[in-house]
């Protein structure tokens, strides 16, 4: 089992615990929203294509919200089960490339909707996935911010994952980084930087 096997498994749980109706850090979206959308990634390969793609975007809402109406705890079962044996990220390590961050931000959008969140504890498993993950989505995911971006973990790994004149330095835990490079707000990091600088990458949009 992997990281994203794990968080795929704590992940449903939760969902079984919470109901179709909570909230989560997606907007717009309750949590049989999300659901569906991890359903249609693995199973619909006609409409995930749309979640990347803007003209194709009206034809995976209607899929999604069709997935989304099945009774909540078949739906759940869904998105535990994982794929089909055929579809590519049934095989382990394509799991973990493919899957790792996603389910990770998804159970973390999950748990942070909800009142009086804290982050989870450490686990090294976890903190080196999240960490690969967020220098890796930083490539594209802050294409668009106008500043220079340095992630950096209190126990010393800095990755400078776009240059710029205006250097900002994102500090935090592995998952709050990468939860910053996905567009969260709901993350405990600091910044370091000139404070008009940092005022842009705050209000910089961030994410695909």
């Amino acid at each position: 089992m992997g990281v994203a096997a794990d968080e795929r498994r704590a992940l449903s749980q939760l969902l079984t615990e919470a109901g179709p109706e909570e909230p989560t850090l997606c907007r717009g979206w309750l949590t049989r929203d999300l659901a569906a959308h991890l359903v249609v990634r693995e199973s619909r390969p006609d409409a995930a294509l749309g979640i990347v793609l803007p003209p194709l975007a009206g034809h995976t809402r209607r899929v999604q919200d069709a997935i989304a109406a099945q009774p909540w705890l078949r739906l759940v079962e869904r998105v535990r089960r994982g794929p089909a044996w055929y579809w590519p990220t049934a095989i382990g390590k394509l799991d973990e490339l493919a899957n790792t961050a996603e389910f990770l931000v998804h159970h973390e959008d999950v748990r942070r909707g909800r009142p009086g969140w804290q982050p989870r504890p450490a686990d090294p498993a976890r903190d080196a996935a999240a960490w690969r993950a967020a220098r890796t989505a930083a490539k594209l995911n802050l294409r668009r911010v106008p500043v220079g971006v340095t992630l950096r973990t209190p126990g010393g790994d800095v990755a400078v994952v776009r240059g710029g004149a205006a250097q900002v330095t994102v500090t935090g835990d592995p998952v709050e980084l990468l939860l910053f490079v996905f567009g969260r707000d709901a993350v405990h990091v600091s910044f370091e930087g000139g404070p008009a600088a940092v005022g842009r990458l705050k209000s910089a949009g961030r994410g695909i």
